[in-house]
């Protein structure tokens, strides 16, 4: 903006100039210019276009945005709930936009390494990202030296909410809430509670649980949801707190049993476990969210193109039926609601896992 300033002045200097002139009166002095008037119209018009110039340019990106593959950074392991449900948002988003979206997995440091992915990605809407509770809440309160901040990221649209389900080993001999916390406490340490990673929902939903009920589980932290699944039907860990994206099918089919869900209320895939908290943990609650984001400063009327697809993605018969399926509620917010999202759980999650005793195994 300014260089088009400078580039402007030049064109008055060259079109006209002032020259001061007296006037009758001995007191005044006036100034007369000696600019044609038809210069004058065409250094207004050349100021107005200066300063219209970027508005203009970022409304045209925004036109023919996008015009080549998108890059999208899960900062998680493939198969786990995030890469299940961004799988098929982007697959609807693809369609509408006309371009294929690249799914790209990148897993490790409580989703710090994807993140970062985003972070250093050039401002152009070409990467583009999975922003959730992890990654913009629970990390920082689990890790001292994280290495982004929030304003690092625009956050697009808080997409979902999900629930975790409480499972257990089938040959585990508990039936209920009530039972787990009674087996635990009569075999302290001898329960192992896998999940899909250190500072997932899961390690924190087990670890407030611990908390709340005064029991001891040992807890593995796995590189995924399926690995951390398939070791809990194998029986090398008996109790699994995990999206009910990636648990409903097991617990459906009968290779885990289901106890309880961790939300506010029952799953709709599960109407008759009841909640933990109606269980016997009252006031117990946990709920996963997350949504697209991309780097810092990303042209507004790109955010804005982007933020319409994906809330009409949201909504469309595809995606809202694959939703419903894993009980995954759907949002579909603004930047703004989805920075005050952010901005107010990162508290919250804080206070949990110092009131948890959580810390990264």
């Amino acid at each position: 903006m300014i260089n088009r300033l400078r580039a402007f002045q030049h064109v008055l200097s060259c079109h006209g100039t002032q020259r001061p002139v007296r006037s009758t009166s001995r007191r005044f002095s006036t100034f007369r210019s000696t600019q044609h008037p038809a210069r004058s119209t065409f250094s207004f018009l050349a100021l107005t276009f200066a300063l219209l110039l970027p508005v203009l340019w970022d409304q045209t990106l925004a036109a023919d945005y996008p015009d080549k593959p998108i890059r999208f950074i899960v900062p998680s392991a493939a198969g786990g709930s995030p890469d299940v449900l961004m799988r098929i948002l982007t697959a609807e988003l693809s369609k509408r936009l006309g371009v294929p979206f690249v799914i790209i997995n990148k897993p490790g440091a409580n989703a710090v390494i994807g993140t970062m992915e985003i972070v250093s990605a050039p401002p152009d809407g070409y990467t583009l990202g999975y922003g959730n509770i992890v990654s913009l809440a629970i990390v920082h309160g689990l890790m001292a030296d994280v290495p982004y901040h929030i304003e690092d990221l625009t956050l697009i649209s808080n997409c979902l909410r999900v629930a975790n389900l409480l499972a257990v080993n089938k040959n585990l001999p508990v039936h209920s809430v009530r039972e787990l916390i009674d087996y635990a406490r009569r075999n302290p340490d001898k329960l192992a509670m896998g999940s899909a990673g250190n500072g997932t929902t899961g390690h924190l939903g087990g670890e407030l649980f611990k908390a709340m009920t005064g029991v001891s589980m040992l807890h593995v932290p796995y590189r995924s949801s399926p690995q951390a699944i398939n070791d809990l039907i194998a029986g090398e860990v008996q109790v699994m707190f995990d999206n009910l994206t990636s648990l409903s099918s097991y617990a459906k089919s009968g290779r885990v049993r289901p106890l309880a869900v961790s939300g506010p209320h029952r799953s709709a895939l599960f109407p008759d476990l009841p909640t933990i908290s109606e269980a016997g943990v009252p006031g117990y609650e946990t709920v996963a969210w997350g949504g697209v984001v991309g780097p810092a400063k990303l042209p507004p009327e790109i955010v804005a193109k982007l933020n319409r697809e994906i809330v009409a993605a949201l909504h469309s018969p595809a995606v809202s039926k694959r939703f419903a399926e894993f009980d995954t509620d759907i949002d579909g917010s603004t930047p703004e609601q989805f920075l005050a999202i952010a901005r107010r759980e990162r508290p919250r999650w804080a206070e949990i896992i110092k009131r948890a005793g959580a810390k990264i195994d």
